[in-house]
């Protein structure tokens, strides 16, 4: 999918064959038109009616409208607002997302969606909103779908429809790779972490990538990072997987003086090795861990690993160590 910001002529207007593809696709969601009382008759949506909508948002320079194509058709279009006109609503917004109705159900829309986020993104914006009509479940269904949350209830500025806001917080993709360590007896290394937006949980030695490092490569370097032991390698893959949280961020801080944290989505690779039953060593690993947030260490067996109440990640390591021992 290709998105672009929609061209104008120099007078600024909408050159005439796309105003024709537009209008078609408006045309398209007449029952979305119907919900949302946009346009007069939704079973007459004309070439004159959509310019003037868009020559509406356009009016404010905080608006862009993007057109999504594949394969050269038109398959949708999106308005987004920079800035709210609220002060205290710091988010940019999505005014509109609208897929042709021919080819809805093809993915189009999360593809639109998530294109957008990766603009505001791309931009260094942290989160977005959107409201949905209060008589437009289906909409609601959808966005919810894609990790969007109702945060309030209120009435819309243009029509006074009540509607839903919803938020989504846009996270930063992360490549990162660990290590399970196992001793002699099976037992599997674990460090016990304190992150500020999933709280305490136990972890294998690991974290992210450095640019252009392998997997294999930064889940030695964490390893030896973490825990001083200079004499092991990641053998085989157990397993991957991904996760939400929060990397916390110590160099950097905001006006108050507290330290700002990345949300991020992290996809782990995690790789087994063998060595000795033993502690971390060396004279700089304080720091490095209270850096990180570790609290603490300690080598669980299998047993105790799988009745413990709180997090451990990946989910089910002990099942997935198990199950690898009987390859």
């Amino acid at each position: 999918m290709r998105l672009d910001p929609l061209p104008l002529t120099p007078d600024h207007d909408i050159p005439a064959p796309l105003l024709t593809e537009l209008t078609a696709l408006y045309a398209s969601n007449r029952a979305f038109h119907a919900l949302s009382g946009d346009f007069p008759d939704p079973d007459d949506i004309r070439p004159e009616q959509v310019a003037a909508a868009l020559a509406d948002e356009l009016a404010n320079p905080d608006v862009e409208v993007l057109l999504a194509r594949t394969e050269g058709r038109l398959v949708g279009v999106a308005v987004t607002l920079a800035r709210h006109p609220d002060p205290a609503d710091p988010d940019p917004w999505i005014g509109l997302l609208m897929v042709d109705a021919g080819a809805q159900r093809q993915g189009y829309g999360r593809e639109l969606a998530a294109a957008v986020e990766e603009r505001f993104r791309a931009a260094g914006r942290s989160a977005v909103r959107l409201a949905v009509l209060d008589n437009n479940p289906g909409g609601l269904a959808f966005w919810t779908a894609l990790g969007y949350e109702v945060v309030d209830h209120r009435r819309d500025r243009q029509l006074d429809r009540p509607c839903a806001v919803l938020r989504k917080q846009l996270r930063t993709p992360r490549r990162a790779a660990r290590v399970a360590v196992l001793d002699p007896d099976g037992s599997v290394f674990l460090f016990r972490y304190d992150n500020v937006e999933v709280g305490v949980h136990w972890a294998l030695p690991g974290g992210g990538l450095e640019p252009g490092e392998s997997t294999r490569e930064g889940a030695l370097r964490e390893l030896r990072e973490e825990t001083g032991w200079t004499d092991l390698e990641p053998g085989p893959l157990l397993c991957t997987w991904e996760h939400d949280f929060t990397l916390a961020h110590s160099r950097l801080r905001s006006s108050g003086g507290t330290p700002i944290g990345i949300p991020v989505r992290q996809h782990e690779h995690i790789y087994v090795a063998h060595g000795p039953h033993r502690e971390p060593t060396g004279p700089h690993l304080a720091a490095a861990h209270a850096q990180d947030g570790i609290l603490t260490w300690r080598w669980w067996t299998r047993e105790k690993l799988a009745e413990e109440p709180e997090p451990v990640w990946p989910p089910e390591l002990a099942r997935l160590l198990d199950e690898f021992g009987q390859v």
